[in-house]
C-alpha cells in the first residue's frame, strides 16, 4: 500500500520490472529496451515520442511514425502487455466534424489522454506554422478533429486527465517556427475544448545544467494526494547539440499553475546506447505514463534519440519523495502565473 495515493483507475496488468538491486535513482529502465526498434512498419523508418493508455484490459497507443519520405504522421498501435506492439500499416485517418477527410500536413509527438468517456489525441502540426492539433475518439475506429486550441507557434501540449474547477486544462509551450532555443510551460483552460483562455505561466527553464535552455510538457499529469505529478523534459545545449532529459515536478491540485515542488536533478538523462545514438542523439523525451492506483506503480514511455521507444519504471512513493527531497522552487514557480 502506497503512502501517496494515486487517484484514477487500477491497471493490474501494468508493464513492470522490479528495481535492480543496488540501483540508487528513483527511475529505472526496462532491461530489454528499446521496446520499439527501427523500421517497425512498412514505409516507416522510426517510431518514437509516442503515447499509450490502458484500453479494454490491454493497451492502445498513438505513435509518431517518421515515414521513409521524412514526413511524420500518427499511427495506431495495440498491445496485450504494453511492451510488444502491433501497428496499423496506415496512418490514422482524421475526419472533420462533418465526417469529411481532414488530414494534417504533418503530425508528430502525440499525447493521448482519457477524460471521462472520451480519448483525446494532442499533437504538433502545421497551422500556418508549428501549432497544436487535437482530435477525439470513443472507439479508436473513428477520429474527429476539433478546433486547434492556440495560434502558432506552440508545441508540447498535454491535457490533464480530468477537469479542474469545471474546466479542461492544457499545458503547452509557446515557441517559434524553428527548433526553438527557448521555452517555458504555460497552462490554459477551456469550458468546452474549443475556446481557451485564462493563460498562466507554470514553469520556466531551470538553473540546473540539464534544463537551462528550455523545458516542455511530457506525460499527462498524474493526480495524487500530494498534487499533480508531472514528468516533463528539460533541454541543455552543448558543443555537439541539444541534450534532452526527464525531470519531475508536483503542481497544486486546484491551482496547477503553482509549482509545489520541482526536482533540481534530472530523473533520467541519456546514458544508454539507444538514448545516445540515433537520428537525433542524446534524447530522452517522456510522452506517456501508465499507472496502477492500487500499487502505486508507474510505467513511463519515452522517446529515445528520435529513433526508438523506451520504457522506464518508478513508484509513486519513491519518485515523489525524491522530488520533494531535491526540490528547489523559485518565486516564478510558486506565483499564480498571472501578470
Amino acid at each position: 500500500m502506497s503512502k501517496v495515493k494515486i487517484y484514477g483507475d487500477s491497471t493490474h496488468n501494468i508493464p513492470w520490472q522490479e528495481k535492480p538491486e543496488g540501483f540508487l535513482g528513483p527511475v529505472w529502465r526496462y532491461t530489454d529496451n528499446p521496446v520499439i526498434g527501427r523500421n517497425p512498419v512498412n514505409g516507416v523508418a522510426r517510431i518514437f515520442n509516442s503515447a499509450v493508455v490502458p484500453y479494454k484490459e490491454e493497451f492502445i497507443g498513438v505513435f509518431r511514425g517518421e515515414q521513409t519520405n521524412g514526413i511524420p504522421y500518427i499511427y495506431l498501435g495495440r498491445s496485450r502487455n504494453g511492451i510488444c506492439w502491433d501497428f496499423s500499416e496506415n496512418k490514422i485517418s482524421f475526419k472533420d466534424e462533418d465526417g469529411n477527410d481532414f488530414m494534417p500536413v504533418y503530425a508528430y509527438d502525440p499525447r493521448l489522454v482519457k477524460i471521462e468517456d472520451t480519448y483525446y489525441i494532442i499533437w504538433c502540426q502545421d497551422f500556418y506554422g508549428a501549432a497544436i492539433g487535437v482530435a477525439k475518439t470513443n472507439d479508436f475506429e473513428t477520429f474527429t478533429r476539433i478546433e486547434n486550441p492556440f495560434l502558432p507557434f506552440n508545441r508540447n501540449a498535454v491535457l490533464f486527465p480530468r477537469k479542474v474547477n469545471g474546466n479542461y486544462m492544457m499545458l503547452s509551450r509557446p515557441s517559434d517556427s524553428g527548433h526553438t532555443p527557448f521555452g517555458d510551460i504555460f497552462i490554459s483552460e477551456s469550458p468546452d475544448m474549443v475556446y481557451w483562455g485564462k493563460h498562466r505561466h507554470v514553469m520556466g527553464k531551470g538553473k540546473s545544467w540539464w534544463e537551462n535552455l528550455k523545458i516542455g510538457g511530457g506525460a499527462a499529469p498524474i493526480e495524487t494526494s500530494e498534487g499533480w505529478l508531472l514528468f516533463y523534459h528539460g533541454v541543455t545545449g552543448t558543443c555537439n547539440g541539444y541534450v534532452y532529459s526527464i525531470g519531475g515536478a508536483i503542481l497544486d491540485i486546484e491551482n496547477p499553475s503553482v509549482v509545489k515542488y520541482r526536482c533540481e536533478t534530472f530523473l533520467l538523462t541519456p546514458e544508454e546506447w539507444y538514448e545516445e545514438r540515433g537520428f537525433v542523439p542524446n534524447v530522452t523525451f517522456p510522452c506517456a505514463t501508465v499507472q496502477d492506483a492500487d500499487t502505486g506503480k508507474i510505467a513511463i514511455y519515452y522517446g529515445c534519440a528520435d529513433t526508438y521507444v523506451g520504457l522506464a519504471f518508478t513508484n509513486v512513493d519513491e519518485v515523489i519523495d525524491y522530488i520533494k527531497e531535491h526540490s528547489i522552487v523559485s518565486d516564478m514557480d510558486t506565483e499564480i502565473g498571472k501578470r
